[in-house]
């Protein structure tokens, strides 16, 4: 995910009411970042892979994780958003 557009999904993330952040993991990588509300966050496409993904982490160790989405690396941004409303974190 580009930084740019890493930072058009977090806008429309919180415009629908989502608390959402640009993820930075590392130099030139960029993805979402959504506290969960109960100690864990997800972290949306912050390794660099081809499709949608997210690692679902506490106190920066992994927890969970959401597998790719089919189909997903041909999604665009309102796909990209639209995925990521409607994940279920119970079962990551």
């Amino acid at each position: 995910m580009q930084e740019d557009e890493a930072n058009r999904i977090a806008a429309t993330l919180m415009e629908r009411g989502v608390i959402a952040r640009v993820a930075r993991p590392s130099s030139y990588r960029f993805g979402v970042r959504i506290p969960l509300g109960d100690g864990r966050e997800a972290l949306w496409d912050v390794d660099g892979a081809a499709g949608l993904e997210a690692q679902v982490m506490r106190d920066g160790v992994l927890v969970g994780f959401v597998p790719q989405i089919p189909g997903s690396e041909h999604f665009d941004e309102a796909q990209t958003v639209e995925a990521i409303l409607a994940t279920d974190y119970g079962s990551a």
